[in-house]
């Protein structure tokens, strides 16, 4: 058994464990990264970008199929899914190859295995111990089930669901959550008859109520069926389809049953609980400054509790890096980082629920909804949807939710409004060009502020 030291040890090469390890880098740290499988992690292989490569090519198609209602003759022939499934691949593999240069350019030693930690802050990977001044978890997670809901087959992860190699007829997706609305959403396009089951009372249930009923009204006139407030109790398979059971007494019969009930942390056969990192339902747990119970030893991304989001995992390995390096970085705000849910149309948010403020602030909050029918790029574009803004008693903007198609690119404006804590009167003055869905947020803090204009009653 060999010892290998570094400044920086990291257990896992996704967008925490990279992005810790290529800041390090150019802070003089020496850098150990260790991957099992391929750098980039979930989001690059399996989650982020190859399901909005799927997204996009949903909205092609939706666009061919669509094309008349601009006066443009087109015809939507169907799907060739080999032909997608290259065009998505594509897409990862440049990517990756890209990820992986910059692993060189930063002289970052990457070492492929399966690493356990065993202690202090040494991780062992075949035999080879590397040990870091410092040690960063970062091993994500992994597609939850249902006790009882045996994978396989006809039943399916979202995994699976990304190298199906046919498109179903007919799709049950357990889970209205930001994964399975996603699926749904690219189904439906592709001609999938889909059916959504949520055992919460409505759709994306983390977000905002207003953007639930949003994205409902808009999944209704995509024939798109959900059932909420319902309890799945068991599904069974045939090589025919599977038969899908609720607590209601209904079944459904589909193609394949997508399992989309979230994702839970991949800490279990690491090591994690004979090094006594102390953790929580499979959860590292964490101070604010990412910090585990163990000296030298911290965890960022899908692992710590909160938000499962490859971005946050990014910026936590790049705060990590800089407090490792002596910079004392300014600690994270969980509600400052943007969340979108890409289906059609999107879900964008940043900042607290109306319920999150009221229960913060008292019931003196103010909200206002600015519809989007009355921006014209959104009419331009053919969506629906509205902007609501969240205002704290005599403060800032404290949280800002989007529904329509595109929204996902404004996302960007409304985390800076949140995170400089800007007034709805620091916001007005601002110009937005025209015609853009940025004016949108322009408008809707043009009336927060007392001056409405594009604004019916």
């Amino acid at each position: 058994m060999t010892d290998a030291e570094a400044d920086l040890v990291i257990l896992g090469g996704g967008s925490g464990g990279y992005a810790a390890a290529f800041r390090a880098a150019e802070l003089g740290l020496s850098v150990t990264l260790i991957e099992k499988d391929k750098l980039g992690g979930t989001c690059l292989h399996r989650g982020c970008i190859p399901t909005k490569a799927l997204l996009h090519a949903a909205e092609v198609a939706d666009s061919a199929r669509d094309g008349e209602q601009f006066g443009v003759k087109t015809v939507l022939e169907g799907i060739d899914i080999a032909g997608v499934h290259k065009y998505k691949d594509s897409v990862v593999t440049r990517l990756y190859k890209g990820l992986q240069g910059l692993a060189k350019v930063h002289k970052v030693n990457l070492v492929q295995g399966t690493g356990t930690f065993v202690g202090g802050t040494t991780v062992e990977v075949e035999g080879t111990r590397y040990t870091g001044k410092n040690l960063v978890l970062a091993t994500g997670s992994y597609s939850k089930t249902l006790p009882g809901l045996e994978l396989g087959g006809r039943i399916i992860t979202s995994d699976d669901a990304l190298t199906l190699d046919f498109v179903p007829k007919k799709a049950v997706v357990l889970g209205g959550g930001v994964i399975g609305v996603e699926f749904a959403s690219v189904w439906a396009s592709f001609g999938t008859e889909v059916t959504i089951v949520e055992a919460l009372p409505r759709l994306v249930p983390a977000e905002d109520e207003f953007a639930s009923k949003q994205l409902e009204r808009a999944f209704r006139r995509r024939k798109i069926t959900f059932k909420t407030g319902v309890k799945f109790t068991g599904a069974k398979q045939d090589a025919g389809g599977v038969t899908v059971s609720l607590e209601s007494g209904e079944t459904l019969e589909a193609d394949v049953l997508l399992v989309a009930v979230g994702r839970g942390p991949n800490t279990a056969g690491h090591g994690y609980d004979e090094a006594g990192v102390r953790m929580e339902r499979g959860f590292v747990l964490t101070d604010e400054r990412l910090r585990t119970n163990l000296p030298g030893v911290y965890a960022v991304g899908d692992i710590v509790p909160g938000l499962q989001l490859a971005h946050r995992g990014f910026q936590q390995g790049i705060f990590v890096a800089e407090d490792i390096a002596g910079l004392d970085p300014k600690p994270i705000d969980e509600s400052g980082i943007p969340r979108v849910t890409y289906s059609h149309p999107e879900v964008a948010s940043v900042g607290l629920t109306e319920a999150q403020a009221k229960e913060k602030y008292g019931p003196d909050i103010t909200t206002f909804t600015y519809d989007l029918a009355g921006n014209g790029k959104s009419q331009i574009l053919k969506t629906s949807g509205a902007v609501k803004l969240i205002k704290a008693p005599d403060g800032p903007v404290v949280g800002l939710h989007l529904v329509g198609d595109r929204v996902g690119e404004l996302i960007g404006e409304a985390q800076l409004i949140y995170n400089w804590e800007a007034f709805p009167e620091d916001v007005a003055p601002l110009i937005h060009a025209h015609p853009t869905q940025t004016e949108a947020l322009g408008e809707a803090h043009l009336a927060l502020a007392g001056k409405p204009l594009h604004v019916h009653g």
